[in-house]
């Protein structure tokens, strides 16, 4: 089975996380679906501490070719794909040789990727990209890494001249609500440093990512008659608005980008009574991000001081930090991706995610990890694509950078 193949096996999957299963872990049974068609294939493939845990995660070993003394390290992918849009019957197409135009995904209800829209497009004139029927998103965040790393591990298997140390695989669930890393056995994956393959456009390589941190505003409310409500209602779906004008306008995802932080309202829900606002705050300067939490409770504090005490209060909890703290006194990891990746793309863009992976969890765990292209871009909907051709270097990109490392040894 050659990489593409693989990947298209892997997308039939649905294996979309739920943020509604709080304290279960996979949080949808059907991510072990896929969980437990990779430990066979990595079985089949005769490779060794092949292990599916009770939580879904997925861990093997390539053995060393090699008898010098190289660093254990590992490349780790997320089985999930997001709540944000289906991922049941996935029904992708290849467009070989992509000409530049807008492509159609379901001409009958009018579903377009326009150029217009997707300027990205244009970079992939003459590539073979694989796209959605509209009504789906990919999966290629991160079932493209996934394929990139078996496949690579196969390429491995075929090529014994090229020197490597001993390589571990992990594949987690849960990644898309955050939750990926939580019960990774960092322990027993037993590596120096590692790679996520969760990234997009053909080239980059991250290292620096969002502090980042969740919050839910509650409103409570005062409910009277309408009729002889005057001085007495207190409308919590009309306090909860207020708050969320409060928040500075120019500094939500939209308005942002680079290294500019938000706040970002994810959901609201009420009535007279009661109302909830749902964020996540970010930002890649821990002091500004801290300054950033602080203003989601002030914000509250003066909606008190105006309705009365405890009309809003806050739950805010920090998600994940920036793994640039975690990495900048390791330069030989990021050294060698940057070398890795220059090697197989002819370039490598460094670049600061305007997100989180699994890596930066892990790097405060003591598994040191950052991120590398997959190739897939416009994830979490129909739009989603991704190129043939920038899978392939994502490929060679692992196959490098075990290649570098027994160099490097």
């Amino acid at each position: 089975m050659n990489l593409q193949e693989r990947f298209l096996k892997y997308v039939a999957f649905d294996t979309q996380s739920s943020e509604e299963a709080e304290g279960k872990c996979p949080s949808t049974d059907k991510q072990l679906r896929l969980a437990q068609y990779l430990k066979e294939e990595l079985e089949a493939m005769n490779l060794t501490e092949v292990e599916l845990d009770e939580h879904g995660y997925v861990y093997a070993t390539l053995p060393a070719n090699t008898t010098r003394n190289v660093p254990t390290i590992g490349f780790i992918a997320h089985i999930d794909t997001s709540p944000d849009c289906s991922g049941a019957n996935v029904t992708p197409r290849i467009i070989s040789g992509y000409d530049g135009t807008d492509i159609v995904l379901d001409a009958e209800q009018g579903i377009v990727t326009r150029v217009s829209q997707f300027p990205e497009l244009k970079d992939h004139i003459g590539e073979d990209l694989i796209v959605t029927d509209g009504h789906t998103l990919l999966g290629a965040d991160d079932k493209a890494g996934i394929a990139e790393i078996v496949s690579a591990v196969a390429y491995l298997q075929q090529h014994p001249e090229v020197e490597h140390g001993k390589i571990r695989i992990a594949f987690n669930p849960d990644e898309e609500i955050g939750a990926g890393a939580h019960l990774f056995n960092v322990e027993k994956f037993g590596c120096e440093w590692a790679y996520t393959m969760d990234g997009g456009e053909v080239g980059e390589l991250e290292y620096e990512n969002f502090n980042a941190a969740g919050a839910k505003i509650i409103i409570k409310g005062r409910n009277v008659h309408p009729g002889y409500a005057k001085d007495k209602m207190t409308n919590a779906c009309l306090v909860a608005t207020e708050y969320a004008q409060m928040l500075p306008a120019d500094e939500r995802p939209e308005k942002t980008s680079g290294y500019e932080g938000f706040f970002h309202l994810t959901g609201m829900e009420g009535s007279v009574e009661s109302a909830t606002l749902s964020y996540i705050v970010r930002d890649h300067d821990r002091e500004r991000f801290e300054a950033r939490k602080q203003l989601v409770l002030d914000t509250a504090r003066r909606l008190c001081d105006k309705y009365g005490e405890g009309t809003v209060t806050v739950e805010m909890k920090d998600q994940y930090y920036n793994m640039l703290s975690q990495l900048h006194d390791k330069p030989h990891i990021t050294d060698i991706a940057r070398q890795a990746i220059a090697e197989a793309c002819g370039y490598c863009n460094v670049v600061a995610i305007r997100g989180g992976t699994d890596g930066a969890q892990l790097s405060f765990m003591g598994l040191p990890c950052p991120n590398i292209f997959a190739g897939g871009l416009n994830f979490h909907g129909r739009h989603e694509f991704i190129p043939v051709q920038s899978m392939e270097k994502a490929m060679h990109t692992v196959v490098n950078i075990c290649h570098i490392t027994a160099q490097k040894a």
